[in-house]
């Protein structure tokens, strides 16, 4: 008995004395904490700050005027191989290569634009030079990848005028109160593309790649309140939405020829 006795109170001794220890350790991270908070801040700084702020898109304009500088060279070498062309296949090969090729370039344009603040009234011209609205977002893009467009004209123009400067009226797909996850199965049903999609009140690109991953590319003032790439989940601006209007710029032979040979597109009212 005397020996339990013992027992229960070294094991109450050995809690108090955890505790003790716990409390000491505890009082003593603290008092580091604040004695050292100049170089633990200053450490924070210099790396888990930075490394935070380096995953944040970064605009690039010296990619984007590469991007610029080789698309024309390949635009130009491509009207040339259709002018040469003799065939039917011919043509249809020189038209379905320039498709591929817009495919692949408007994106990486539009990527380099990602981080560029918007603004309602923004108009810069180049990645990361000022501010940027929805409507001269899609019109810059479309101005620098050969598109002899109207820049100001159509960026001020209802989302539905933008893309009936490009696309005839039996093209365009308008819904409206459509539920979010059909309608962007019909989307993805009539095939890949760079589609142009007007909203209640904004306008953006929606690309379609052959994997069906759509993304979702605009100068967004929402919370992020800058150029944004969105996958399918996170475009909460299209899922809002209950007007929906798109058009495939690149699944027209029309315009893939108008832009072949730099034709101009007069903006529709």
């Amino acid at each position: 008995m005397v020996i339990g006795l013992v027992s229960f109170n070294l094991q109450k001794l050995m809690k108090r004395l955890y505790r003790l220890l716990l409390l000491l350790s505890l009082a003593g991270t603290a008092f580091a904490g604040w004695k050292y908070r100049d170089p633990i801040i200053s450490f924070y700084r210099q790396h888990i700050a930075s490394e935070a702020s380096e995953k944040k898109d970064v605009p690039d304009p010296a990619r984007y005027q590469e991007l610029i500088t080789e698309l024309e060279q390949k635009r130009q070498a491509l009207a040339d191989r259709y002018a040469r062309a003799r065939t039917a296949q011919d043509f249809s090969s020189a038209i379905s290569e320039s498709r591929t090729t817009l495919e692949a370039t408007l994106p990486e344009m539009m990527s380099c634009w990602l981080g560029t603040p918007w603004d309602f009234h923004g108009t810069c011209e180049t990645p990361g030079s000022g501010k940027i609205a929805c409507g001269y977002f899609v019109s810059t893009i479309l101005r620098d990848a050969g598109f002899q467009v109207e820049r100001f004209r159509l960026a001020q123009q209802p989302s539905q005028g933008i893309i009936a400067t490009f696309l005839p009226k039996e093209e365009m797909h308008i819904r409206a109160s459509l539920d979010y996850d059909t309608f962007l199965d019909q989307v993805t049903a009539r095939g890949p593309g760079i589609r142009i999609v007007g909203l209640d009140s904004h306008v953006a690109f929606l690309i379609v790649p052959e994997s069906g991953d759509l993304r979702f590319i605009h100068s967004s003032g929402a919370a992020s309140k800058c150029v944004v790439d969105e996958n399918r989940e996170n475009a909460g601006v299209l899922r809002r939405s209950n007007y929906r209007v798109t058009g495939n710029l690149t699944d027209n032979d029309e315009v893939i020829y108008r832009w072949l040979f730099g034709e101009k597109w007069p903006t529709k009212l």
